[in-house]
């Protein structure tokens, strides 16, 4: 091994040794550069999963002279490439994202040169420059071509149309809407209830769609929907709108106060009155996340962006350890939480000074956040709190004042309890994400 080789490999140690912050780094560089890449949860967690794997085959590029005959793109960021194509995400975006990429690894790298003697730096960058082109360059080539691969297959296929005219349809810009209504073989003119669908465990890809099929037909069948539209978002997600009967309806789901405990009752029993609002069928074996029902082309627009806000915030509940998520919920149960929750770091800023201790992650605390948000969402009527949680009545006294006791200044942050209810909400849809980190 000559003398440079041997540096190369020493600078490829040290940047492993900090591997997490530059990971970090490239991800929050390369989302806020690229508005096409800073998509929903579920896209953000592949886009860090394909910069960890990039940065961890570059590192071992440097360290081990792998040869670049035997170099192959890593499986997360091929798989990243194919669902960027599924979602008509230009290859532009995922190309440009690689040469930042590259830039922050040099910027990374050479400051950690700093140390070595000034004749060994410039032979040493110079190989640097020399190796991470070189690396850049082939990633580029397969990631470029499984992305095109994947882009002729799903266009040419029925979904891909037809994810290619919703595409155009969500975009805002001047479409055909006659020509999209034909091709799509459904009313834009209707009054437009949207859903995103996603498995609630494990599942293949043939299994999901038979299940968004039964969930269609049970739609269809519950609302008497004129139509129904699903579109695959990509091999493990669809979107599926309905276009309700009669003109539309100003409240089209159940209160947001609604608890947890007692959501799929009342989702059963809501769906008669309130057009739009469809309770899951027992045994559902997808989450379903649903947006408010609108009327025409921006009504179309309007319930598939609620529906992804709150895939969104499910998809943070889930992520973040908290008890499992309701399956199927409505725009309209989580609105408040939809309309912060682009923002964690600000939404846990603002639990945890707004709750004090009760925005603690332990069981106890838990518990008393629950009995307190019903306690205030039931008028703060002990009875029907206690009816609501299948508790005593003075088992509920006894967790509301416990709960009191530990908010900031006590029983005076009841006294307007608009930031409590709003804090105990976020918490509720956005769990532990949100709570507090530390003491």
């Amino acid at each position: 091994m000559t003398a440079q080789r041997a540096l190369v490999r020493q600078v490829g140690d040290r940047v492993r040794e900090s591997q997490e912050a530059l990971v970090e780094g490239l991800v929050q560089d390369i989302r806020a550069q690229i508005g096409a890449l800073d998509q929903e949860a579920a896209a953000r967690s592949l886009l860090e999963a394909s910069i960890t794997e990039n940065v961890v085959a570059a590192i071992n590029f440097l360290r081990q002279g792998i040869d670049p005959d035997q170099l192959e793109a890593p499986t997360a960021a091929l798989a990243y490439a194919r669902v960027l194509a599924q979602r008509d995400v230009p290859q532009s975006a995922l190309i440009r994202a690689y040469r930042i990429g590259h830039q922050r690894f040099l910027d990374h790298t050479f400051a950690l040169l700093d140390d070595l003697p000034a004749a060994d730096r410039v032979p040493v960058c110079v190989e640097l420059v020399r190796l991470s082109g070189q690396f850049i360059d082939l990633i580029c080539e397969q990631v470029g071509r499984a992305y095109e691969r994947e882009r002729d297959r799903w266009v040419a296929s029925r979904s891909g149309v037809r994810q290619q005219w919703v595409t155009d349809l969500l975009g805002g810009g001047p479409v055909d809407r006659a020509a999209a209504a034909r091709a799509l073989r459904y009313p834009l003119d209707a009054v437009h209830l949207a859903c995103t669908l996603w498995p609630a465990a494990r599942m293949t890809s043939f299994d999901l769609v038979a299940a968004v099929d039964d969930v269609r037909a049970h739609a269809v069948s519950a609302l008497r929907a004129r139509a129904a539209l699903v579109v695959p978002t990509d091999e493990y997600e669809a979107r599926l709108w309905l276009a309700l009967p009669g003109p539309p309806n100003a409240s089209a789901a159940p209160s947001s106060s609604s608890s947890s405990s007692s959501s799929a009752s009342a989702s059963a029993s809501a769906s008669a009155s309130a057009p739009g609002y469809l309770g899951a069928p027992e045994g559902s074996p997808l989450h379903a996340a649903f947006g408010r029902p609108g009327a025409g082309l921006g009504g179309f627009r309007t319930s598939a962006r609620q529906a992804a806000r709150i895939r969104e915030i499910l998809g943070t509940r889930l992520g973040s350890g908290a008890a499992a998520a309701p399956l199927w919920v409505h725009y309209d149960q989580a609105a408040p939480v939809a309309l912060m929750a682009g923002d964690l770091p600000a939404v846990r800023d603002f639990v945890t000074s707004t709750l004090g201790a009760l925005a603690a992650a332990g069981a106890r605390e838990t518990v008393l956040r629950d009995t307190l948000r019903v306690f205030l969402d039931r008028h703060r009527s002990h009875a029907a709190t206690a009816r609501a949680m299948s508790l005593h009545r003075n088992s509920v006294q006894y967790r509301v004042h416990r709960a009191t006791a530990l908010l900031p200044h006590g029983e005076r942050d009841l006294a307007d309890d608009f930031n409590v209810r709003a804090a105990l909400l976020a918490v509720h849809w956005l769990g532990d994400a949100v709570l507090a980190t530390g003491p």
